[in-house]
């Protein structure tokens, strides 16, 4: 092997978890240099050009964790210097029901309260409570459960003070809740169908499922989250938080270098000290560090893992996939409610029933006939995305199967082998056509441009989206918080490993999805701290 390239550190892959390990480290002075497979830098941060003069973000498009986070807070300012700017409007989120209401919320807590309450009284005030006491007593200690290393100090002080404030039965009451199902939850504390339809679809954005434990958790902690601090894109489309990113990694004297398809993590008595590629070697001074999931680390790019350790990165379970579809539009859309038309992210789901129901298909492998819709619609707060008077359509779906077994509607023929095919992606994104025709009559009308994202389109965009999982791995109390990626290997949790000097990032470790790069954080404290 040939000596290519010596760092500080050398992070393979290049998310948004891995720029903000590399640039909070850059911005103290360490030589960092970002390795990615790709021709394209980003993981799943993709911008392209699907059609003439439309800027469509083909994976993730939205920033609420990220601007709440840890890592914004360190990096704002250097990031705008570099060019990075946000966008956001007035509105956070809405409901289109096909054949029922729809209903827009704003960013603002108390105007949600409101208007739940004009159309149910009390059930404004049961929402305003539930999020003044996720956002407030309880703010503590749920942040600092998700945000911080499980297993040092600062998280045992975080939980024995929370059992002096408590008490013991406190502390077990707040643990009960957060393993509780969302649909237990909004049973008993909510009183309308349209409440619980309007926050039941958010507990998706985390691979969860409505009846599922932890998901009462994550529904309210994410819908209140939106409707306090909106939904943030990035002005002129996503790519552009990677060109900041970069520079401010290259104007440090780092790199972030693509095609470079990392084949092994260099281990040295029983320490890692770089990483290969091809004939090349990219020598590491003070730590690698892996964006990757449990079974590349450990299945493929680390020599001699011990059996146990194997069997767990092949037990580590993933979940439904996703998929998505991009309109280009010549007009906006005609909802069956124009206010619609300003929201930034509307779901379409008959309601919190409809939403289970999709999932537990998808889960036994079938093609749901009544999908959940994430409609985002990105023209609504940065109008730069599209020709004057056009709009764009991003819309998700996350009840798939990774391999299909069935069609619940009984009309897409099962492929060979149960592997998705175009012929099955255009079937299905039909079917999401004429589902959106029942909330925006005329959509076909305005079409220019439709393109389709299977789960084995993803998992080719970005290798860390097993089966399509945008997630990179179920987030079931099994494999969260001190538990992600898994249990029973005492030197393979929460982002640290067996061997000195490497660490594990990314979706796959806690605190697990999304693009607050929160890992990548907690892995650039770890390493300035030696």
């Amino acid at each position: 092997m040939s000596e290519a390239h010596s760092a500080d550190v050398v992070l393979v892959g290049s998310g948004m978890n891995s720029l903000t390990c590399a640039a909070l480290l850059a911005q103290r002075g360490l030589k960092v240099t970002v390795l990615e497979r790709n021709a394209v830098a980003g993981g799943c941060i993709r911008t392209e050009e699907l059609f003439p003069g439309f800027t469509h973000d083909v994976l993730s498009s939205w920033y609420p964790l990220f601007m709440g986070g840890a890592s914004y807070a360190a990096l704002s300012g250097p990031l705008a210097a570099a060019g990075l700017e946000f966008a956001q409007g007035q509105y956070s989120t809405g409901l289109a029901i096909p054949g029922g209401p729809a209903l827009a919320l704003r960013q603002d807590m108390d105007d949600t309260v409101r208007r739940f309450n004009s159309l149910a009284p009390g059930e404004g005030d049961a929402l305003g409570a539930m999020a003044a006491r996720m956002f407030g007593p309880d703010a503590g200690l749920v942040f600092g459960l998700l945000g911080g290393e499980p297993y040092r100090w600062p998280m045992a002080r975080l939980v024995f003070g929370a059992w002096r404030e408590r008490g013991l039965d406190g502390l077990l009451a707040f643990g009960s809740q957060a393993l509780e199902s969302f649909r237990r939850w909004a049973l008993r504390d909510l009183r309308t169908d349209l409440a619980r339809a309007m926050i039941a679809p958010w507990v998706l954005h985390s691979g969860l499922g409505p009846d599922e434990a932890s998901s009462a958790l994550i529904g309210k902690l994410t819908f209140g989250a939106v409707v306090g601090g909106g939904m943030p894109v990035v002005k002129g489309g996503s790519a552009r938080i990677v060109q900041a990113f970069t520079r401010l990694i290259e104007q440090a004297g780092g790199a972030v270098l693509t095609d470079r398809h990392v084949d092994r993590v260099l281990v040295e008595g029983g320490k890692a000290t770089g990483v290969s590629v091809g004939a090349q070697v990219y020598r590491a001074r003070r730590a690698v560090v892996c964006n990757v999931t449990p079974g590349q680390l450990y299945g493929e790019l680390l020599p001699e893992v011990e059996p146990a350790l194997q069997q767990s990165a092949r037990d580590y379970h993933y979940g439904r996939g996703g998929m998505q579809i991009h309109f280009a539009l010549n007009s906006p859309p005609d909802w069956v409610d124009p206010e619609l038309a300003r929201v930034p992210m509307v779901h379409v789901t008959e309601s919190m029933e409809q939403v289970c129901a999709s999932v537990v298909m998808a889960n036994n492998g079938y093609l749901p006939a009544r999908p959940t819709l994430a409609v985002g619609q990105p023209v609504a707060v940065d109008a730069s995305r599209a020709p004057d008077g056009h709009w764009i359509l991003w819309v998700q779906m996350q009840e798939l199967p990774a391999r299909i077994k069935g069609d619940e509607a009984g009309q897409i023929a099962v492929p060979p082998g149960g592997r998705w095919t175009e012929a099955v992606r255009e079937a299905m994104a039909d079917r999401v056509q004429a589902r959106l025709e029942t909330v925006m009559p005329g959509l076909a009308g305005k079409i220019i441009g439709r393109r389709s994202f299977s789960p084995a389109d993803l998992e080719s965009l970005n290798m860390n989206l097993v089966g399509g999982d945008p997630y990179s791995g179920v987030c079931s109390p099994d494999q969260f918080f001190f538990m992600r990626p898994f249990a029973g290997h005492k030197k393979a949790r929460s982002g640290a490993t067996p061997w000195r000097n490497l660490h594990q990032i990314g979706a796959s470790v806690h605190p697990g999805p999304g693009l607050g790069g929160q890992s990548g954080y907690l892995a650039a404290q770890r390493i300035l701290k030696g």
